[in-house]
């Protein structure tokens, strides 16, 4: 569940959309939030790049008529002050927050609240090794990083999970959603 919108599982298919406005302009968040309920959109993601940002993210979130993700990179502390704030889903990539720790901390945060995390999983940031091991952006390594940020919140007893991989090649995107499918 993302606020009061299932998702997967037999759901039926939801409308997402990101924010193009600063996540501290307040007003110009819930305008375009509004805007976007008004078109059918059903959840909203919105970018946390700093710390004032995820400070902000409550003031956005006890207004807001439609769910909201905040959209983490690299930084941990971001996502668990977005928890604090009332956020309904994180989005990260467990391999660039950090040490197991920062992960389980995150987990942790986001399980004593039930909020779930979404894995995004993008061809342009790739593991060096995945890359190396498929010779570059193939379904399987994008499959097998998402698997692996799977295994690292299910290391830290975390489950409510959903799982985004994508690439420019819609054909190999297309064929990493088969695979994770199957």
């Amino acid at each position: 569940m993302v606020g009061s919108v299932p998702v997967g599982g037999g759901a039926p298919v939801s409308i997402q959309s990101m924010l193009n406005t600063r996540t501290t302009d307040v007003e110009g968040c819930l305008a375009q939030i509004r805007a976007l309920a008004a078109a059918g959109c059903e959840i909203a993601r919105l970018a946390v790049p700093d710390m004032e940002a995820a400070e902000t993210f409550g003031a956005i979130c006890a207004a807001s008529p439609l769910p909201l993700v905040a959209d983490i990179h690299f930084d941990y502390r971001l996502a668990l002050e977005c928890v604090r704030q009332g956020v309904d889903k994180i989005r990260i990539n467990p391999g660039n927050i950090g040490s197991a720790e920062k992960v389980r901390a995150v987990a942790d945060a986001c399980r004593d609240r039930g909020v779930p995390i979404r894995i995004g999983v993008n061809g342009g940031s790739l593991e060096r090794d995945l890359l190396q091991k498929y010779g570059g952006v193939t379904a399987q390594a994008l499959v097998d990083s998402a698997l692996g940020h799977v295994r690292l919140l299910n290391d830290c007893n975390f489950d409510d999970i959903c799982i985004s991989v994508k690439c420019s090649r819609v054909p190999v995107n297309m064929e990493a959603y088969r695979m994770l499918h199957e």
